[in-house]
């Protein structure tokens, strides 16, 4: 229980009707969740409008209500604190509320479009190599210290997000690493957070379904280092067309680093194979487990930041070159033949192209890349024909399939895509709606030494069909073909 005078504290209201002289015991903007003394959040979603559920709120027990407008009716006596943005407001309450954990660790955010889910969680595991208590918060799972929490969401809700926060105090974590995504930007999501720092990876083609405009989506991630305090960091990739971008207006430190162009941190490829990578990286030439250019970015980030962490260099590099990266990126398995299985999360035509390019330069030879590609439901549909013709363009075939269709039709899904083959490539396509199928037809076209990629999907354990999710995971997938081909 606290008192509701300090969970507003730092709150700018429009109108009051009431007493702050009372103790909440939960904070709650779903109404079905509400318990009695809990204070009540009026969001106004994307699906529904919290306000439509006030008095269900207070029938439920709810003792003080948090709107941007007032009821027209109401039953039984309740406190009314009105706000401009409920959103906004709900974060700040929620940091209140847990007694604002972020502030008790040093919690550092990764946005951008491919990159954040790997660099959060090599951060998360060289820091705890490091010999510090961490938490972590990404879209493969949520970890506080070792012990795995589920995640939902790539940033969670406010109230979740601060709850998880403080446990991670509550256990000893000294840091905490989490992907920001642009959806929790613009949803206000981590609001009430103290960041110590920020990084940026890249900026591509993604989650237009959403913003609607590349310029929209490019300006949500450039709001989070726009909110970053005088005193965090702000680490951007400065090969990215975008990452200066993200720094004009933050208050925090300005640092870059890049493969290409002069930064503060610098790498450069000196080997790139199928078993690691060789990088000088700040005049150190070091062997890396992970594979790509792609992966050489991310782990030059993960090192910039513990420089600026104030980590001895020497022990984060060595202890750097034994880590392996996030499941479902760049994770691959070799059958007895020597045919290679690939899975990887790309679901965008740049991570994509990423994935398959890193593909054709770590390959010894002629090997042949097939490729199975699916595009998500519900989701934006301009890069569906994009992806494809990207896919096509780096392999030598391509199996267009399902990927979490959701309500969609996956037939048509397939038809969006196909509608981005050039002529001379659709000889090399095939389409098969089931996913497990088109694995399965990947592997027994594949010859000895053959590399096939299955992207999309990656660490997910699931596909999501007319709203409900089956158990369906790629590496499974690929291991039990592999296992009938022995």
């Amino acid at each position: 229980m606290r008192y509701l005078s300090d969970i507003l504290n730092g709150l700018a209201f429009t109108e009051l009707q009431g007493s702050a002289d009372m103790e909440i015991s939960a904070i709650v903007f779903d109404s079905r969740k509400v318990v009695p003394q809990s204070l009540f959040v009026a969001v106004r979603g994307t699906q529904s409008d919290g306000h439509d559920y006030i008095e269900q709120a207070i029938k439920q027990g709810a003792v003080a209500i948090v709107c941007g407008d007032l009821p027209a009716h109401v039953a039984g006596e309740v406190d009314f604190f009105m706000v401009a943005n409920t959103a906004v407001a709900l974060g700040i309450l929620a940091a209140n509320f847990y007694d604002n954990p972020s502030a008790k660790l040093k919690l550092v955010g990764v946005t951008g479009t491919n990159g954040k889910t790997t660099i959060a969680t090599l951060l998360y595991k060289l820091f705890r190599d490091l010999g510090y208590k961490c938490g972590l918060l990404s879209t493969v799972e949520n970890q506080i210290n070792g012990e795995v929490v589920d995640a939902t969401h790539t940033t969670p809700d406010p109230v979740e997000l601060n709850m998880l926060l403080e446990e991670m105090v509550a256990k000893g974590c000294d840091y905490c690493f989490m992907e920001v995504s642009s959806h929790a930007i613009v949803q206000h999501r981590i609001e009430g957070l103290n960041f110590t720092g920020g990084i940026f990876s890249n900026l591509t083609h993604d989650h237009l379904d959403y913003h609607k405009t590349f310029d929209s989506y490019l300006k949500a991630k450039k709001t989070f280092f726009d909110g970053l305090p005088k005193n965090a960091f702000a680490l951007t990739n400065i090969d990215d067309k975008n990452g200066m971008v993200m720094l004009q207006n933050t208050p925090a430190h300005k640092k870059t680093y890049g493969l290409k162009n002069m930064a503060d941190y610098k790498a450069k490829i000196m080997e790139n194979q199928f078993s690691g990578l060789l990088l000088n990286i700040d005049n150190e030439e070091v062997w890396f487990k992970l594979v790509g250019t792609f992966n050489a970015y991310n782990l030059v980030a993960v090192y910039a930041t513990a420089m600026l962490l104030e980590q001895d260099k020497a022990k984060v590099l060595i202890s750097l070159s034994k880590l392996t990266g996030a499941r479902g990126r760049f994770e691959y398995v070799i059958a007895p033949n020597g045919v290679i299985g690939i899975v990887d999360y790309a679901h965008s035509p740049d991570a994509v192209q990423n994935i398959l390019s890193t593909v054709h330069d770590v390959r010894k030879g002629k090997e042949k890349v097939i490729t199975v590609l699916g595009c998500g439901g519900d989701r934006d549909k301009t890069k569906r024909p994009i992806m494809a013709k990207v896919a096509c363009e780096w392999s030598d075939k391509v199996i267009f399939t399902s990927d979490n269709p959701r309500s969609e039709d996956p037939a048509q899904i397939i038809k969006d895509m196909e509608s981005g083959v050039d002529p001379a490539f659709k000889r090399h396509t095939i389409s098969i709606v089931d996913r497990r199928e088109a694995i399965k037809t990947a592997c027994i076209l594949a010859q000895p030494g053959d590399i096939v990629v299955v992207a999309g999907k990656g660490h997910e354990k699931y596909q999501e069909i007319k709203g409900v999710k089956n158990h369906f995971d790629d590496i499974e997938e690929l291991l039990a073909i592999f296992k009938l081909m022995e």
